[in-house]
């Protein structure tokens, strides 16, 4: 009559034992969940980078291509005009 309940015991142990493992310890649900949140967040913060080496990359080519942008940058970063031209700067 012991052994019955003594296999019954230890197989409710093992049971017990799994369900922890699953829930709680390591490659449980609650882990995968936060991972697969992680991942999509890095895709994200990926595709935001990738857009913008994109618009750095045309940036560079348009630099090293012609003047116009090189000249329109001077003048509206750094407010310079060519030779024999007058600025004329208005004030509200």
């Amino acid at each position: 009559m012991r052994s019955p309940y003594w296999l019954f015991v230890v197989l409710i142990l093992v049971l017990a034992g799994l369900q922890y493992r699953l829930w709680v310890g390591e490659g449980s649900f609650a882990q995968v969940t936060d991972l697969q949140r992680q991942i999509a967040e890095q895709k994200g913060e990926n595709e935001n980078l990738l857009e913008r080496n994109r618009i750095l990359e045309a940036e560079v080519s348009e630099l090293k291509k012609g003047m116009e942008t090189v000249e329109e940058r001077a003048r509206h970063e750094l407010g310079m005009v060519k030779d024999g031209e007058t600025l004329y700067q208005l004030n509200e």
